[in-house]
């Protein structure tokens, strides 16, 4: 017998209804899904190597560059075979140490765009985190890269999945499988690293001639190249763009005070910028050793009254001068010394000075300031700067940026260099105080545009040593550097040493720049899980459809019952 069903308004919008709340179900599965970044979603950054050199028979840096792991946060408890994410404040020398000792795949260091935000204590512990990690060598790749909106994305989700280790493990899983997002990190270059040994460093030099014959020559030196983990990323603002502003300077005022004979002092003026200074001051070396082994007739060979080494001079209070020997009082350089104090107490009184003796220690196989190369060829020679220990962690960072100046102490550190010389070359003490007989003011004094303009030219392009003869933004700052001497100074020449390839003093390798790939998946458990709400939501909709005629009655029903 046929059964006819009799379909009522009100019945309509029980349907309708239903065919709501369905429709509500596959969209929630929907954004489920969506919530996902899909498979094939990827992007691609530029990051940049840990330094990776050998130098005096001592090997430092990474040795890998190959990177195939998963990202991890540094709060996580296991980091094997893992791709550690770090930010500034992250990176401490415990948690670099604990990434090697569970043989983490790799550490990749987001490097901020302004580092002038961040407080003093933990630029500081990075610093010093960045030169222990330096001193040894480690087969962990690490990687640095300024950090963009996809690299915060990533490391907040992985910050945020660390998190949850605290919660339950069934929240755990059901957010793994749910909400999280996996993230792999991809370098996958299969070309070997390979040794460079054909890096040529390049020193400047040139003169103001004094008057008369058979005169002294004071040297006025510093080293032009920086250096940090990652050598791209190297711009040293401080160390030692500070000391080559200062050199250029002084060429600059000095050379007024030389062009004319009224007032050209009884000393040559040299002028030297050494490349290699952040490797044992390589180019200083050969510098030497070409002047005074190679060369026919220097001004080193002859009567050479002190060298004065400007390092690292942007910022505080104090003025260190680094000696090999204590200055015997009667020579030129305690002289000078004796007119920088003179200078300092009565112009900048508030500025700290000490003398720092260390004695140079022949079994070790570097040297630790750049008048040691001059006092090992007996050349009398010290060091300027406001570090005490050579060993300072602001000696080599990549967060030696512009915000680690201080102009105003640049500034008058360079007076101070000026006053002293001026005072000594002239013989200006039974004349009046350094107060009263101040030199460098008006005409001659410091311009700060200029000094801006130096310091901003120098940190434009990082200045690593392995790079300054291979790229052509790199190559164009040392011939500006050598146009700046050919403006103002004499007898200007350009020295290429280029090493020895069966017996390099120092070994660079490539690949200090890397594309990465970061992959932005669900865990596999994910689709599982996915599956099994959409297999769920097709049976429901197959059993609804098979028993529509019983399902609809027994709705009928309820509805009826519910508005009686």
């Amino acid at each position: 017998m046929r059964q006819t069903v009799t379909i009522t308004g009100r019945d309509v919008m029980l349907l309708k209804e239903l065919g709501v709340a369905a429709a509500l179900l596959l969209l929630c599965v929907q954004c489920l899904h969506g919530s996902a970044l899909p498979a094939v979603s990827s992007y691609e950054f530029t990051a940049y190597r840990m330094q990776q050199y050998n130098l005096a028979q001592e090997k430092h840096g990474c040795r890998g560059a190959i990177v195939v792991a998963e990202a991890r946060s540094a709060d996580e408890p296991v980091l094997t075979r893992r791709c550690v994410i770090m930010k500034v404040q992250d990176f401490t020398t415990e948690k670099y140490w604990e990434a090697q000792k569970q043989n983490a795949a790799a550490i990749l260091i987001l490097l901020p765009k302004n580092i002038s935000s961040f407080p003093h204590d933990t630029v500081q512990s990075f610093m010093v985190s960045e030169s222990e990690a330096l001193l040894k060598e480690t087969l962990m790749p690490v990687y640095v890269v300024p950090e963009d909106e996809q690299l915060l994305y990533m490391y907040e989700e992985v910050k945020q999945a660390a998190a949850t280790r605290t919660s339950s493990i069934i929240i755990r899983v059901l957010r793994s499988m749910v909400t999280a997002t996996a993230f792999q990190i991809l370098v996958s270059n299969n070309v070997p690293i390979k040794a460079i040994t054909d890096n040529s460093v390049v020193t400047l030099e040139g003169v103001l001639p004094g008057a008369g014959e058979d005169i002294p020559t004071i040297v006025i030196t510093a080293h032009y190249d920086s250096y940090g983990l990652a050598p791209w990323l190297s711009y040293g603002a401080d160390s030692n763009g500070s000391g080559v502003t200062i050199l250029l300077e002084l060429a600059r005022l000095f050379q007024k005070l030389y062009s004319s004979p009224r007032t050209r002092p009884p000393y040559h003026l040299m002028f030297s910028l050494t490349g290699g200074g952040k490797y044992n001051f390589l180019g200083t070396k050969r510098w030497i050793e070409e002047n005074l082994d190679h060369a026919e007739s220097s001004l080193l060979h002859d009567n050479v009254a002190f060298v004065l080494c400007l390092d690292t001079l942007a910022n505080a209070d104090e003025l260190y001068m680094h000696v090999s020997r204590p200055p015997k009082p009667g020579t030129p350089m305690h002289s000078f010394i004796q007119h920088l104090e003179e200078v300092v107490s009565s112009i900048f009184p508030w500025v700290k000075v000490g003398l720092v003796h260390k004695k140079i220690n022949l079994v070790e196989s570097t040297v630790a300031w750049e008048h040691e190369r001059y006092s090992l060829r007996r050349i009398p020679g010290f060091t300027l700067s406001h570090l005490e220990d050579p060993k300072s962690e602001l000696r080599g960072s990549i967060l030696d940026t512009m915000s680690q100046v201080d102009f105003r102490k640049m500034k008058r550190n360079g007076i101070i260099v000026a006053e002293a010389l001026a005072r000594y070359m002239y013989n200006l003490s039974d004349k009046g105080s350094p107060k009263d007989m101040q030199v460098f003011k008006g005409q001659m004094d410091f311009q700060d545009g200029r000094m801006s303009s130096l310091m901003s030219f120098l940190t434009s392009v990082p200045r690593a040593t392995q790079l300054l003869d291979k790229e052509p933004s790199h190559i164009l700052l040392v011939n500006s550097l050598e146009h700046e001497f050919k403006r103002y100074l004499q007898q200007v020449h350009r020295h290429n040493f280029r090493q020895d390839k069966r017996d390099p003093d120092i070994t660079f390798f490539d690949q200090m720049d890397q594309p990465i790939v970061m992959y932005r998946v669900k865990p596999a458990a994910f689709d599982l899980f996915l599956g099994g709400c959409i297999a769920g939501y097709l049976g429901i909709v197959y059993y609804a459809i098979q028993n529509f005629g019983c399902l609809y009655t027994k709705l009928k029903a309820a509805v009826k019952s519910k508005h009686h």
